[in-house]
C-alpha cells in the first residue's frame, strides 16, 4: 500500500458526483491541477432514471456520471476511484491539506471541495428499503411525474409532511397522509390538507404491503393497510462524519424543528464552508439540491476555488 504522499495537486475534489464532477470541470478548463476522489456510491444510484435535467431528461444517472468523468478528464482532472477515510487542514498561515484514503495513499492539495454527498436513511419500516427509488421516493420533482394520477402516500415524520403532501397533492388528486404516531397536525395544518382534498390517516406503520412486486399500501399496527402505488418520505441526510467532522466544518440540522432529518455542511452564498480553503457543493449541503442544482453549484465552486487561487497566487508574486 502506498505510504508516501502523493504529488499535490491545486484542488482536491472529495467526491465524484454531479457536483464534484462540476466543480472539477471549471477548474481543470482554468488549468488548475485537479484530483477527484469517487467512492462510487453516488445517492442516485438505486435510480434507474434520472428526471427534471435539461436536455438528459430520462438518461440513466450512470450514464451522466460516465459521461461527465470522460468529460473532466480531456482537461487533465484525474479521477481515482477510493474512499476517503481522513481529512485534515495542515499547520500553517496559507490552507493546504491532507487527505487519506483507504487504499493507504494520501493526498495533498492547497485547496479542498467537498461533493461527498449524503447516505438517506429512511424510517425504520420494514420494507421500505427494498422499495427505495422503485415506489418509495423522496423528491416529487425528480420522481413525481412517473406516478402521477396513481393513489400516493406521504409518511410523515414532521410538519414538512405537510409542505410535502401539497406537492404531492399537484400530481394527484388521491393523497392520504399517513401520520405515523410521529406527527400530529394542527388546526391550520389540517385545513390546509383538507382545503385540498388530502386524506389524513393515523396509526403506527410496520411494513408495506407489495403484491406482484409493486407496492400496494402502507401496513398500520392495527392491522389496517392504507392503499397506495407509491409513498414519499423523508429520509435523515447521514453524512461522512469522518470527513466534516476531521475538518472541523460547521454544519446545520436539516428539516422543521419537530423532526431530525440529519445535518448539512453549512455554506455561505459563494459555497464557503467555516473552514478556510474548504468550499462544499451539492447533496452534503443539503438533501434538496437534485442533479441540476447540483451541476450548477459545483461550477459556480469550482469559479470560487480558481478565484482564490489566482488571488493567493498573486500574493505570492508581488511578496
Amino acid at each position: 500500500m502506498t505510504t508516501e504522499p502523493l504529488a499535490p495537486v491545486d484542488v482536491l475534489v472529495l467526491g465524484g458526483g454531479a457536483a464534484g464532477l462540476s466543480a472539477a470541470l471549471c477548474l481543470g478548463r482554468s488549468r488548475r491541477s485537479v484530483r477527484v476522489l469517487d467512492a462510487g456510491e453516488p445517492r442516485n444510484a438505486v435510480a434507474d432514471r434520472a428526471h427534471n435535467l435539461l436536455t438528459h431528461d430520462d438518461t440513466p444517472p450512470t450514464e451522466i456520471l460516465a459521461a461527465g468523468r470522460a468529460e473532466v478528464e480531456r482537461y487533465g482532472v484525474q479521477v481515482v476511484p477510493t474512499r476517503v477515510v481522513e481529512a485534515r487542514r495542515l499547520p500553517g498561515d496559507e490552507p493546504a491539506f491532507e487527505v487519506r484514503t483507504d487504499d493507504g495513499a494520501t493526498h495533498r492539495a492547497r485547496r479542498l471541495v467537498l461533493a461527498s454527498g449524503l447516505r438517506d436513511e429512511l424510517p425504520d419500516v420494514p420494507g421500505l428499503r427494498e422499495r427505495w427509488g422503485r415506489d418509495v421516493l423522496h423528491c416529487p420533482y425528480c420522481h413525481g411525474w412517473e406516478v402521477r394520477d396513481r393513489t400516493l402516500a406521504v409518511l410523515a415524520s414532521g410538519s414538512s409532511a405537510v409542505h410535502r403532501a401539497l406537492l404531492v397533492r399537484q400530481l394527484s388528486d388521491d393523497v392520504t397522509v399517513v401520520l405515523d404516531d410521529s406527527f400530529d397536525p394542527d388546526a391550520d395544518e389540517r385545513a390546509d390538507l383538507a382545503a385540498r382534498g388530502v386524506r389524513v390517516a393515523a396509526g403506527r406503520v410496520t411494513g408495506v404491503r407489495v403484491e406482484g412486486d409493486a407496492l400496494t399500501g402502507l401496513l398500520l399496527a392495527d392491522g389496517t393497510a392504507v392503499p397506495c402505488d407509491a409513498v414519499f418520505v423523508a429520509p435523515r441526510a447521514v453524512l461522512a462524519d469522518a470527513v466534516v467532522d476531521g475538518l472541523g466544518l460547521a454544519t446545520d440540522p436539516v428539516g422543521s424543528p419537530d423532526e431530525d432529518l440529519g445535518r448539512a455542511v453549512r455554506v455561505d452564498g459563494a459555497g464557503a464552508t467555516s473552514v478556510p480553503g474548504v468550499w462544499a457543493a451539492g447533496n452534503v449541503t443539503g438533501p434538496q439540491h437534485a442533479l441540476a442544482s447540483s451541476i450548477a453549484a459545483g461550477s459556480a465552486v469550482g469559479a470560487q476555488v480558481n478565484l482564490a487561487l489566482v488571488t493567493a497566487d498573486l500574493a505570492a508574486a508581488r511578496a
